[in-house]
């Protein structure tokens, strides 16, 4: 019904994003409703019915992001504002977390009334946005590539200034309130706006570096971010072995173990919907859905899921490349980003190529706030593909 009313209200805004977002989104109602029942320890019987609801809340915000944001100079006009708004709201989250318990399992939630939110998952639309007017208003700047260090050609530190303080303080933020896989998919979006800004991959190359130097001082200073990475190093040296003792090989990646398992019962076609025993995997219904999917879809229904990604990610690209001037070109491309790193993390993460990182697979994963973001997202790039279309014929 909502595709059919942007068919008519919006005819030049892409028409095959929302259809398939909508099958992403009803794989993971069908999925939570499938597993809240039987979710060890305790089941959740009404886990598919918030899933729902969130849905629904989500097109209601896809809904006011398309219609609302008829000028899209507004975005670009208060980009400070927009990504301060975001790291307050985090850093009340983080305030409220270090006031409370720390270990909670709430630790980057906010209480709204009745709803849970997640302020992370606004953040890094802001950030995207900032970094998209940023960059585009300071282009040449940032393409010069004045300053140099050894071989690399770097741009005035004075002009990306703001960007680093903006990401200084998201990613400072993101450990605190111990979201990892947040402040990784941040920093791959930072590089991937600065090298479509900029058109070097020499920034690309320094910007590496400086991660990597951070990393190792989180790693050394974190016992939570070498918590995460230690999982990458387990052996499996059996799938036939009990839980018991691959648990006591791996310690903390008993989750990891639960899911790659999973992921083998699966084989080529899968389970089937119901068939499967994927609740044996901790925290299934979020960090772990690929597994899930897998174990009951199995390898062909997990190439026609990503075939979905790899479609969405397509066309949200092709919208970027088709904008006609540079903010529009560079948000769309970053938020477009978000869904191509973020399922390649959680992806990688599930199958043991990463480390795991909590953060949720896109439309699939149970979580409100992610799927609220998920369908601005979407409203963004709508609205972006149909002012383009509406340009094109002006000028025409």
């Amino acid at each position: 019904g909502i595709n059919l009313l942007l068919s008519f209200t919006f005819p030049k805004a892409d028409q095959v994003l929302l259809p398939l977002v909508g099958l992403l989104s009803g794989i993971g109602v069908l999925m939570a409703t499938r597993l809240g029942p039987n979710l060890l320890p305790f089941p959740d019987p009404a886990l598919g019915s918030r899933q729902l609801l969130w849905v629904i809340l989500g097109l209601v915000a896809f809904l006011v992001t398309l219609f609302g944001l008829r000028n899209m100079n507004w975005l670009r006009r208060y980009k400070y504002t927009w990504a301060l708004l975001g790291i307050i709201l985090v850093g009340i989250t983080l305030a409220h977390s270090l006031r409370a318990n720390l270990d909670s399992p709430t630790h980057d939630q906010l209480n709204i009334g009745p709803l849970n939110l997640q302020p992370s998952e606004l953040l890094k639309i802001f950030l995207v946005i900032f970094f998209a007017a940023y960059l585009s208003e300071n282009i040449d700047i940032v393409s010069g590539g004045n300053l140099r260090l050894g071989p690399l050609r770097l741009p005035p530190f004075r002009q990306l200034g703001p960007i680093a303080l903006m990401l200084g303080l998201a990613l400072l933020l993101f450990l605190g309130i111990r979201e990892l896989g947040l402040a990784l998919l941040i920093y791959g979006i930072f590089l991937v706006m600065i090298y479509l800004g900029s058109g070097k991959i020499s920034y690309v190359i320094g910007s590496l570096l400086i991660f990597f130097v951070l990393g190792f001082i989180g790693y050394a200073l974190f016992s939570y971010v070498r918590s995460r990475f230690a999982v990458v190093g387990i052996d499996v040296t059996t799938w036939t072995a009990k839980s018991e003792d691959l648990y006591q090989k791996t310690g903390g990646g008993f989750q990891i173990v639960q899911g790659l398992i999973a992921l083998a019962n699966g084989g080529i076609i899968g389970t089937g919907i119901g068939l499967g025993h994927p609740t044996f995997v901790p925290v299934v219904q979020s960090d772990m859905i690929f597994t899930a999917l897998g174990e009951e879809l199995g390898l062909a229904g997990l190439f026609a899921i990503i075939g979905i990604y790899l479609l969405i990610i397509y066309r949200g690209y092709r919208i970027a490349i088709q904008a006609r001037d540079s903010f529009n070109q560079l948000l769309a491309a970053g938020l477009t980003s978000i869904f191509a790193i973020q399922t390649l993390i959680i992806a990688a993460g599930n199958m043991k190529f990463l480390p795991l990182t909590g953060i949720p697979l896109p439309f699939l994963s149970y979580g409100g706030s992610s799927i609220l973001a998920n369908y601005i997202i979407i409203g963004i790039l709508l609205r972006i593909s149909h002012n383009t279309a509406m340009e094109r014929e002006g000028l025409a």
